[in-house]
């Protein structure tokens, strides 16, 4: 017993010190004074945090990821939600088949899913590009919402709509100010999870992108002489970013809870 009592906090300090340390290095290094590679420590500086785009093509790259992301998540949310809506609150022919189906893109490996739509896309005779990335990112990010979503509108009250209803709201109104706000957590909640997904994902964008680059490629591209430092000024904003946004919504979420009186 006194053994497991050490050894539990030394492998969950182990665990944690593992997943930092690339998050770590990659922060380290974007103060790195690199020249044409960043592999060896060179000295501190602040010049490429001041001269991100130095770095030929880093910048278009992350502004095509951000593109492709934001594109791919607006529409994969809306058409998710509708999808989730329609399984939960409707009977029609195929449902079953539909729900499995899916399912499908989310237990698929990536290289399949990536080397079927772009045999797909080349025997349609569409020319690989953003095109083709946003459609690729929009089918395997629908899946992730209407899971997401579907959870949410299973347990939304159906009193409440019929409560407005019963005042005289007509279907407009019910959406918009009873089922909407309602669904807006779950839905807010699977819009970040696509647009993480879409920025994220290589494999399927490797396959699809042509001569787009995106920044994940662009790492992977950069990777044998080492990633530029401007590269990993952009990783770090962005885990920077995600960071504060955490911490934004949990104390908001924390001051709400106090005003309301609401024990944690």
């Amino acid at each position: 017993m006194r053994l497991g009592r050490f050894l539990l906090p030394l492998y969950g300090v182990l665990a944690l010190i593992y997943l930092l340390v690339p998050i770590v290095y990659t922060v380290a290094f974007s103060f790195n004074d690199s020249r044409r590679t960043n592999i060896i420590w060179n000295g501190f500086t602040f010049d490429k945090w001041l001269n991100v785009c130095d770095a030929q093509g880093v910048c278009l790259a992350f502004a095509n990821s951000i593109f492709i992301a934001t594109v791919s998540t607006v529409v994969a949310t809306v058409l998710g939600t509708a999808i989730a809506i329609a399984l939960v609150r409707y009977k029609f022919k195929g449902r079953a088949a539909t729900t499995l189906l899916l399912f499908l893109p989310m237990a698929t490996p990536e290289v399949v899913l990536g080397a079927g739509l772009a045999a797909q896309f080349l025997n349609a005779g569409v020319p690989k590009g953003m095109l083709t990335v946003i459609l690729a990112h929009i089918m395997f990010c629908i899946s992730f919402v209407v899971v997401t979503v579907r959870a949410r509108v299973a347990g939304l009250d159906p009193k409440l709509e019929e409560a407005g209803r019963d005042l005289y709201a007509n279907p407009t109104g019910v959406w918009w100010k009873i089922t909407f706000p309602l669904l807006l957590p779950g839905i807010m909640a699977a819009a970040l999870l696509a647009f993480a997904l879409s920025f994220d994902d290589f494999i399927i964008t490797n396959f699809n992108s042509g001569a787009i680059e995106t920044l994940p490629t662009f790492i992977y591209t950069a990777a044998a002489r080492g990633i530029p430092a401007e590269a990993n000024v952009l990783a770090s904003a962005v885990f920077i970013l995600a960071i504060a946004a955490v911490i934004i919504t949990q104390v908001g979420g924390a001051i709400r809870r106090k005003r309301l009186g609401i024990k944690p």
